[in-house]
């Protein structure tokens, strides 16, 4: 596990050995590898580093991010080295920190000081927020997404079964053997660390149980269209539609939960569509689910919900990286699974494991826009396993 390097790592190595010219950003959700990914490339690049975290530090303020960069800038000098690292984990929970850094690295640069910076952060939405508003121009962004099943595959032996319903958290492997143990580990040491440190303690949320409600609502319903007005008849602390829709915007954020907007050709009809629940990770949903694995293998119907779920996990991970951009597609009681575009294609995907659906929410859906391909996953079409193993900008 520790000594597998996943595929940024490659990447950023390169962009560190390039000349200072911009920041490089990490971000992603917890728990998969960001800040080993950093101590992997630090450990072979042959360059001098400090590397810190936020994590934690009570007095992590604007002046002590100063003392860090300040400390990288002396080390620097002292090492003769022809340039330096400063990479800082958790930057987002310094306040103010997109403001002092753009300080930093603009004195830098005035100075003509060689120091390369490496930020990370698991809370996108916080990330991008201090990005935009004081870095633009200055950095190049990085998502590092859950682990998919080939790197699972590659490092654990995973089969596409263990996949589907385990997910691609490497840190919750080592509690397999005991199922019961691994759903409370999921819990109580994954998804709620995410939830309290990276959305409750570092954005306001006026109903705290409601984004918890939500959370578990979504991960029970993954895979099934939601219209708000539904979602509130099942939640216990009722807020409104534009605060449901905000929480679930959050927990997007964190790599927790999604809601697949319906395809309309029209951006701004879609903005306005029932979500469909989507988990970044299968682990978030079954550690949610009474069964076991061999439970949910004995019921075919319940196993096609799961594979069709882990497809759509597999295809917001890459929807996240800015790779594709991913929909559904509804219309009266014809559906498509996912519906994806990608520099003006557009692929329109049904999957069909356990019993067999008719196809003619395929017909409806070419008739009505006429995408550029049409594809059946499972039954008589390309293999669920096969399609897991595929990244998706591959299928345009």
């Amino acid at each position: 596990m520790f000594m597998f390097q996943r595929v940024h790592f490659q990447t950023l190595m390169e962009r560190l050995r390039e000349p200072r010219n911009v920041l490089q950003v990490i971000s992603g959700p917890r728990q998969v590898g960001k800040t080993t990914l950093v101590s992997q490339v630090l450990a072979e690049i042959n360059i001098p580093s400090h590397s810190v975290s936020a994590d934690g530090m009570a007095n992590a303020s604007a002046a002590w991010l100063e003392q860090q960069w300040e400390t990288a800038r002396l080390k620097f000098r002292l090492s003769g080295a022809s340039s330096y690292i400063l990479a800082i984990d958790e930057i987002q929970k310094i306040p103010n920190w997109s403001e002092t850094v753009k300080a930093n690295w603009d004195a830098d640069t005035r100075l003509n000081l060689p120091i390369k910076v490496v930020l990370l952060g698991s809370s996108r939405l916080l990330l991008q927020q201090g990005l935009t508003e004081s870095l633009a121009g200055r950095f190049e962004l990085s998502y590092v997404g859950h682990w998919t099943f080939t790197e699972m595959e590659t490092a654990f032996g995973f089969s596409a079964e263990q996949y589907a319903w385990f997910g691609g958290y490497p840190g919750a492997v080592h509690f397999l053997p005991d199922e019961y143990r691994w759903k409370k580990y999921v819990n109580d040491a994954l998804i709620q660390p995410s939830v309290s440190r990276d959305i409750l303690s570092l954005t306001r949320v006026d109903k705290p149980a409601l984004l918890n409600r939500l959370f578990e609502l979504g991960c029970i319903y993954c895979g099934q269209i939601l219209s708000y007005q539904k979602m509130l008849g099942q939640l216990v602390d009722v807020g409104n539609v534009t605060t449901i829709a905000h929480y679930l915007n959050l927990l997007d954020s964190a790599g927790l939960l999604g809601g697949l907007e319906k395809f309309n050709g029209e951006r701004i009809r879609q903005r306005h569509s029932s979500p469909k629940f989507q988990v970044h990770n299968m682990a978030l949903r079954s550690a949610q689910m009474p069964e076991t694995l061999p439970d949910i293998l004995a019921s075919p119907e319940k196993w096609g919900r799961v594979v069709e779920s882990a497809i759509g996990a597999h295809l917001i991970n890459y929807a996240r990286q800015g790779e594709i951009q991913l929909f559904y597609w509804r219309e009266g009681n014809e559906e498509m699974d996912f519906v994806l575009q990608r520099r003006g294609k557009t692929l329109a995907i049904e999957v069909k494991s356990g019993a067999m659906r008719s196809t003619s929410g395929l017909r409806a859906f070419q008739k009505k826009f006429n995408p550029d391909k049409l594809l059946l996953v499972g039954n008589d079409g390309l293999s669920w396993k096969t399609f897991l193993s595929i990244h998706p900008a591959e299928l345009f």
